[in-house]
């Protein structure tokens, strides 16, 4: 004879007055920390610990390019496909100021980077979610690697501010590629006691039709 089992599930009072299931608790717990160590394998995967930072964010950036093209950690994309500024969402706190960076590490290939990091887009001073009221470092460069030099990766992170900053950066435009180069986001976050990035994204991307276009742009 077959006995039927039935899950039991216990309830747990909180200090708020409200109750939660401590089985779908501990579903959700156990969701989250299967897609860090997903997304913390990928990263691991693609390199970016430790050529970029050094430790895995706790969450992922939702980053959409124009006819909503969502970027997925190592998905290949075109110079093409990410020649505008892309839409980038996260769960920010009103009253908190955060600082976004898309910056390649493979400049000017991943075999010889000895430009590395170039840095693409960098925002401060972002308050909430709303990137439109930031303070633009550095505006916003498509990718654009150079002929030949394979698939770069392009990383895209957020850290949270310890309050609201004076940047001494030199503001650069998207007409020039001046004082990109030779970045890192890593020394970046410390000079402003930014701490580790707490959500980030990448994906990959090589030479296209695309690029000539771009530089010449570059040029002014």
């Amino acid at each position: 004879m077959l006995r039927s089992t039935r899950l039991e599930k216990k309830v747990i009072d909180l200090p708020c007055g409200r109750q939660v299931c401590s089985g779908v608790s501990a579903a959700i717990s156990q969701a989250g920390t299967r897609l860090l160590s997903s997304m913390a394998q990928a990263l691991q995967t693609h390199g970016v610990i430790p050529d970029v930072v050094d430790k895995v964010p706790a969450d992922v950036l939702n980053v959409t390019y124009p006819n909503n093209l969502t970027v997925e950690i190592g998905k290949v994309l075109t110079p093409t496909q990410v020649k505008d500024q892309p839409a980038v969402q996260w769960n920010g706190d009103a009253n908190t100021f955060y600082t976004l960076c898309m910056t390649d590490p493979d400049a000017p290939s991943r075999q010889n980077p000895k430009f590395r990091e170039w840095h693409h887009w960098l925002v401060g001073n972002i308050p909430g979610s709303d990137i439109a009221k930031g303070d633009v470092l550095s505006q916003y460069i498509g990718s654009g690697p150079p002929k030949d030099t394979g698939l770069h990766r392009y990383v895209l992170l957020l850290y949270k501010q310890p309050g609201k900053l004076t940047f001494d950066e030199k503001r650069l435009t998207n007409r020039s590629g001046d004082n990109r180069g030779k970045f890192s986001i890593k020394n970046f976050a410390a000079k402003y006691k930014l701490g580790d990035p707490i959500a980030g994204n990448m994906y990959q991307a090589e030479f296209d039709d695309y690029v000539p276009i771009l530089y010449k742009q570059l040029e002014g």
